[in-house]
This record gives structure tokens, sequence and C-alpha cells, in this order.
């Protein structure tokens, strides 16, 4: 019986009860696009640090990752197409990058510069590694005897693309021993450390350079991060000689702390944002449920207790909040279809030196927490304000003017 009144009363006032929708909704709305602009954020956060640097993850020995060698190619892993191919059978895995670092000193034939180096399968990788940031000329793929370097580097030898460099370094066996290469992109990660000395080369180079037919590192491409933990329990079970370590433990500083500094900057602003559509349904349902003090006044003189008066509010705005709700969910969906199909275009964030856009990320778990904060607002503010309201005496509320 409350619920047929409470929505007769909606339909009856539809000035007041569109006003009351429009507050409601408005503000579930820029709550939902704010956590999906936030997801958004995250994720390309993610995406630069998979596929530019780390992969999902990686593999060595196990214990490597926590030790210094003094020979650290003693525990490197043998026989790497095996490996490979034992690697490739795991669940979720997708694509295996075997890597090796080394140092090497770099010269262009008057100055030489110390460097630090990884070899990689460059027509495996090109792909996959689709965020790396070449700034000139073109990433490693096939090109034989190619290097990319850092763009530090590239200045301090002044060299460009299409120049030949030759690295010396040491055979694992400590005798010296050089390799021509020439220079096919410059890249820039926003670390200024890896921008003046980092380079990449052909994984057979980096081999030949070292005189070597071990791997130090394999990279792991899954079909999704979520199949992380999986293919870390297979590891264990099946590899038990290697170790596996996600993308977020390896590229802590940028990644791990950046996701977790602006997580608690947007909880803030979120919460801000929380705040002011409280009080901002707070004000609209106040100012109509004083609009109603005469008709509470009457309703209280026809025999209604103070009690059987406030469900009756409490009924109507449960029902602003759930249409408003829903309308807030739905709107802010097709504005995001429609007028941001493509995302915002954002500036360079740090590490990353292309603008870049950032697709607002509407996810089922914010529809459910979105609705029930306006709900709950809605709810709140009726109480709030309706309590008051049908405690005063009945002369009082019928003389309101």
């Amino acid at each position: 019986m409350l619920f047929k009144t409470a929505w007769r009363n909606l339909a009856r006032n539809k000035r007041r009860t569109l006003v009351l929708l429009l507050t409601v909704s408005l503000g579930v709305a820029a709550l939902f696009l704010f956590d999906g602009f936030n997801a958004g954020i995250m994720n390309q956060y993610k995406d630069n640090t998979i596929h530019a640097k780390t992969g999902h993850g990686q593999l060595n020995t196990k214990g490597y990752r926590d030790a210094i060698y003094e020979k650290p190619w003693e525990h490197w892993m043998e026989q790497p197409e095996q490996l490979t191919q034992k690697i490739r059978s795991l669940p979720g895995v997708t694509h295996v990058f075997p890597r090796v670092d080394f140092f090497a000193v770099i010269t262009n034939g008057n100055l030489s510069v110390a460097g630090r180096g990884t070899g990689v399968s460059g027509h495996d990788e090109a792909d996959f590694f689709w965020t790396l940031n070449v700034v000139e000329g073109e990433t490693l793929r096939d090109q034989e005897q190619g290097i990319i370097i850092g763009v530090g580097l590239a200045r301090a030898l002044n060299v460009k693309p299409g120049d030949r460099i030759t690295l010396l370094g040491n055979t694992i066996h400590g005798t010296m021993n050089g390799l021509d290469v020439r220079v096919t992109g410059i890249f820039h990660s926003g670390l200024k450390e890896a921008d003046d000395s980092y380079f990449r080369i052909q994984m057979v180079d980096a081999l030949r350079l070292l005189d070597t037919d071990k791997v130090e590192t394999f990279a792991i491409g899954l079909r999704s991060d979520r199949d992380w933990p999986a293919f870390a329990q297979a590891v264990r079970t099946q590899l038990p000689e290697l170790e596996a370590t996600p993308f977020e433990v390896l590229d802590e500083v940028y990644y791990q702390h950046a996701v977790d500094w602006l997580g608690q900057q947007f909880a803030v602003i979120q919460l801000i944002i929380l705040v002011i559509v409280t009080l901002g349904i707070t004000n609209t349902i106040s100012f109509t449920v004083v609009e109603r003090t005469p008709e509470i006044g009457n309703l209280r003189a026809n025999g209604e207790s103070a009690w059987e008066v406030l469900q009756l509010l409490l009924w109507e705005g449960f029902l602003i909040g759930l249409i408003g709700a829903a309308l807030g969910i739905i709107g802010a969906w097709l504005f995001n279809t429609l007028a941001l199909p493509k995302g915002i275009l954002m500036p360079p964030a740090p590490g990353i030196t292309r603008q870049f856009n950032v697709k607002i990320e509407l996810q089922w778990a914010m529809v459910f927490l979105a609705s029930a904060l306006g709900l709950g607002s809605t709810l709140f503010a009726t109480w709030v304000a309706a309590w008051r309201k049908v405690h005063i005496p009945i002369g009082e509320a019928l003389r309101y003017r």
C-alpha cells in the first residue's frame, strides 16, 4: 500500500520528481564515469609496463634475482630452445622471449661510452612490445646486426639511425670481443639513467659477443595478466628449477609506485565527489520535504502516525534513488559510447613521450557500487530531511507557509 502511494506521489508532482531524478542520476553518472577514468589510467600504466619493458613477467633460475654472483652466466639457462617449448605449454602462455643482459663499451670511432645492453629476439618482440617509445628510426625487428639505443646515449655518441657503431665487451670466458652494429632506432624511456646507457641488439649478436649459448631470462607474454597466478603455479610444479616474477615486482618503481600513488589520489578525489553528490542530493530532497510540510500535517491530521509518514517518504526516496541510479548508469554508458569512443586525449605521462588516449573503462562492479551510493545517499538524505518534519506538531505543520 505504501509503495503504491509513494509511486502515485511521484507521478502527481512531475516537476519535483524530475528535479530529484536529475540530481541523483547526475551524481551517479559522475561517480561511474570517474571510476571508469581511473580504471583507464591504471590500465594504461599497466599496458605501458607490460608492452614496453617486462612482458607479463619473467623466468630466471631459482634465487637468481636475489643473489649477486661473481660469474652470473654460470646460473643462466641452458638449452633455451627446449626450455622455450616447455614454457609455451604452460597455462595462458602466448609468447616466450629469451633475453640476456650484459655490459659493453660503445664507440663511434672517436668517443667511447659505457652502456648496458639486452639481447632480444627482435622479430618476436617487435609486435608484442608495441609501446616502446621509439622517437627516431624504427624498432628492432629483422635487421641484421641492428641496435636501438637510448636518446641520451645517442646524444652522447652523436649518432642517428643508419650510423654504424662498435660494441666492445668481455665474453663469459674473460676475453675481449667486438661487434659492429647499425643504429636502427632511438628510444626514450623517461628514465635518465636508462636513456643514457641502455641499448638492445639481436639475441644472436649478443650471444656471439658473449660467446655463449645460454640465456639469462625468459620474458613471458600471457593472454591476460589474470592468467599469471595459474602460470606461476604451473612453473612451481612443472619447472621447479625456475622462478617466476610478475611485472609489478620487476618494475616496482615505475608501475607499482605510480599506481599506488595515483590510487590514493583518486580515492581522495572520489571521496570529494561523493561528498558533493551527497550534499547536492540532501539539499534537493530537503527542499522538497520542506515544501511538503502542510501535506505531512494533513496526513498526520488524518490519523497517520509519524512512523507511517516517514515510511511513505522513505519509499519515495527509495524509488527516486533506484530510478535515478538506473538513469545515471544508462546515461553515463551512452555518453561514453557516443561522445568518447576513442577516450580522452591526455598529455604525456611520466615515462611516456607521446600523447595517449585514456578510454573510460566502465566496469560492472562499479555499476553496483555507484548505484548503491546513489540509492544510499537518497535514503539518507530523505531520512535526515523528513525525521524532524514528521515529528513537528500537527497544527504547526498545517499552518506552515
